[in-house]
């Protein structure tokens, strides 16, 4: 709904979430109260208070108080969720536990946990513990049958070609992009643009709206902005609220021509090419050749190859020849056009084209 598009909240999480429609977003992301344990106030060798421990945001009576906090707005967050939305909670070893046990009672499908990996964490000084050099995230789809997205295609190429794992290594938010007043921080506990991009360009697409229910400074809007997303947020604090009004006021969208990210293999239509054959586009007895001429194959009637004693599929023939498991036919043959050699993939991108829905 367009009252929900591009539009941030001052008030209650849990009063504001009530009054939205069903099924309005793709994606939520939620960075919710950590119920830190401490117990008491955590001070620097100098003596200085350490922020993010001690907000008052952060404090409730008990674990039960938590625990019907977060499942209240889980619940509402998954009523406002499209059927193939998707969710990303992140938390500490404080909560984030709790939090995975709701989204399971709750129905909700998960999908991964991913470690944020901080280079640059906060020390721990009293030296009792392991420095808390992670966050870690919990993805989950609205239910099981969702079809969510993953720019699973977008994600290997921002890894150079790898498979992205689920270990992400980013600083920690600091330097020009930390919002301070008064050289104070004015949200203890922001997190890097960073982090969000990456959740943002693997689990959405152009144009999809995404809701933070905690929005705090703006992060997770400020980001949906640059990338072509629909953002929508609540914040209760007035002083983050406002933080975050005039950060999403000066953010920048990137222009429309750069924010095309590469399609999944699926989502790609499947073109036998037997489908071809079958439709005339490519008749049986064509010749089929490699790039240097010097494998000369026949199609058949069934859309199959026979290359000497080799028959099969195009692919197939073409791994036999090159002696390999696997070989894409499509990328291999060539056929004759007009006394020019043309790979056969031409074909299948011309009848994909042409058959657009």
């Amino acid at each position: 709904m367009k009252i929900y598009s591009n539009k941030i909240l001052n008030g209650d999480c849990l009063k504001e979430l009530k009054k939205i429609p069903d099924k309005t977003f793709d994606l939520v992301f939620a960075d919710p109260p950590y119920n830190l344990q401490i117990g008491e106030k955590l001070t620097r060798p100098d003596s200085s208070k350490v922020n993010g421990v001690n907000d008052n945001w952060d404090q409730f009576d008990n674990f039960k108080h938590y625990d019907d906090f977060s499942k209240a707005w889980l619940i509402e967050c998954k009523r406002i969720l499209k059927d193939n939305g998707s969710i990303w909670v992140i938390g500490s070893y404080h909560n984030i536990f709790r939090l995975g046990y709701h989204l399971q009672n709750l129905d909700y499908w998960l999908l991964n946990d991913v470690i944020w990996r901080k280079n640059n964490p906060m020390p721990n000084f009293r030296g009792t513990r392991f420095t808390n050099a992670h966050e870690t995230l919990i993805w989950a789809s609205k239910n099981k049958k969702s079809k969510y997205t993953f720019n699973y295609q977008s994600l290997k190429c921002l890894n150079d070609d790898l498979q992205m794992r689920s270990d992400w290594t980013f600083p920690i938010c600091g330097g020009k992009e930390r919002l301070k007043k008064n050289g104070k921080k004015i949200h203890s506990t922001q997190k890097p643009e960073v982090l969000l991009h990456r959740i943002i360009l693997a689990t959405t697409n152009k144009g999809d709206s995404i809701f933070d229910p905690f929005l705090g400074t703006g992060t997770s809007a400020v980001v949906s902005k640059k990338l072509g997303r629909i953002y929508c947020g609540i914040e209760k604090d007035k002083i983050y609220f406002n933080a975050a009004k005039e950060r999403i006021d000066r953010a920048k969208k990137i222009e429309d021509n750069y924010l095309d990210t590469i399609k999944n293999n699926k989502s790609k239509p499947r073109i036998p090419f037997g489908s071809l054959v079958e439709l005339g586009i490519i008749k049986p007895g064509t010749s089929l050749m490699d790039s240097k001429k010097k494998i000369n194959a026949k199609i058949m009637v069934d859309g199959s190859i026979k290359y000497k004693e080799s028959e099969g599929s195009i692919h197939k023939v073409a791994a036999k020849i090159m002696g390999t498991e696997s070989c894409n036919g499509w990328t291999y043959w060539h056929y004759n056009l007009n006394g020019s050699t043309v790979l056969i993939d031409s074909l299948r991108q011309k009848f994909i084209s042409e058959n657009k829905s």
